[in-house]
């Protein structure tokens, strides 16, 4: 009788979960829905940190003088917008809707546009989901309203 190489189909099958196993394995490790959290925290940080040094940039061509902020009060936090009537029911962390701010005098010299928070379905075209706070001191802080991953998004400086 001749023999005929191959495998058999419990050999097949075996190899198959090994690899099944594996697979989800490596599916379980990286965990695409953590790395796109963790990418908009990071684009959430970097919008952040572009608001503050383009307000520090204005403030500094303007002899330390908060002229677009000063009135605003102490320690509240606005959410930036682009001063328009915003979207009813924007919700953030830190600022309310009712008290905004608009950021839009320092684009195109300083920013070329505002950026708004990579979660486009919480906010509207108004509401950009970071807000600001200036301290008694004229310390400004900018800040993410919903960041994802653990932990406040948010520059003081």
């Amino acid at each position: 009788m001749k023999r005929i190489k191959g495998f058999t189909l419990i050999e097949l099958l075996i190899v198959i979960a090994i690899l099944a196993i594996l697979a989800a394995i490596i599916f379980v490790a990286v965990d695409p829905a953590q790395r796109i959290q963790d990418a908009r925290d990071a684009n959430r940080w970097s919008s952040v940190n572009s608001v503050l040094n383009a307000y520090l940039n204005y403030v500094v061509d303007n002899r330390g003088h908060h002229t677009n902020i000063s009135g605003l009060t102490a320690g509240t936090a606005y959410m930036i917008s682009d001063g328009s009537a915003g979207t009813a029911g924007a919700t953030c962390a830190a600022a309310t809707t009712a008290n905004r701010v608009n950021m839009q005098f320092l684009v195109d010299q300083y920013i070329a546009d505002i950026p708004a928070d990579p979660d486009t379905t919480s906010y509207g075209a108004a509401d950009t989901g970071y807000y600001l706070i200036r301290s008694a001191n004229n310390r400004i802080t900018v800040g993410a309203c919903a960041p994802e991953g653990s932990g406040a998004i948010s520059v003081q400086r």
